[in-house]
C-alpha cells in the first residue's frame, strides 16, 4: 500500500451551475456552465477551467524536480498553459476531455527544455492521470 501525503476535500452543489469550496474555504468559487456547451455565459469558473490551472501548476513543479535532477533551474518567468477542452466522447455515453500544454521556458536551450517536458511527463501526477487514469472509490452516504 502506498503512503498518502495529502487529500484535497471540496464539495459542490448545483452541478455545472452551482457553487463549489474547499473544505478549508480556501477555494470557494461560483460554477457556470460556458456558453458554448449550453449556459448562460454568467461569470464564475467551471472543471475544465479548475482542472486547467491544476494541471498547469502542477507540470511546472514536475518541471523544477524533473531540472534538479538534472543540475538544471528553471527560471521564475517560466510559465505552463494548459488548454483543457470539453468533447463528446467516441461512444455516445458522456463526455471527455483532452488536455494540451504549451511550455515557456526563456532563457533556457530548446533542446535542454524537451528534455525537462520529457522527464516532467513522467513525473507530473496530472500526467500519469492523462495516460492509465485513476482508482476512484465511489460512495453513497
Amino acid at each position: 500500500m502506498t503512503k498518502i501525503m495529502y487529500t484535497a476535500r471540496a464539495t459542490s452543489t448545483g452541478g455545472r451551475s452551482g457553487h463549489g469550496r474547499t473544505d478549508d474555504g480556501v477555494l470557494d468559487v461560483t460554477l457556470t456552465t460556458p456558453k458554448e456547451i449550453g449556459g448562460d455565459g454568467a461569470r464564475g469558473t467551471n472543471p475544465e477551467q479548475l482542472f486547467a490551472v491544476g494541471y498547469s501548476a502542477c507540470f511546472l513543479g514536475a518541471m523544477k524536480a524533473a531540472a534538479r535532477k538534472s543540475g538544471d533551474t528553471i527560471p521564475e518567468d517560466a510559465k505552463v498553459t494548459a488548454e483543457v477542452s470539453f468533447r463528446d466522447r467516441d461512444d455516445g455515453e458522456g463526455f471527455w476531455i483532452q488536455a494540451a500544454l504549451k511550455v515557456d521556458v526563456p532563457g533556457l536551450d530548446k533542446a535542454k527544455v524537451e528534455d525537462i517536458v520529457k522527464r516532467a511527463h513522467v513525473i507530473c501526477p496530472y500526467s500519469e492521470v492523462s495516460r492509465k487514469g485513476f482508482e476512484v472509490d465511489l460512495q453513497v452516504v
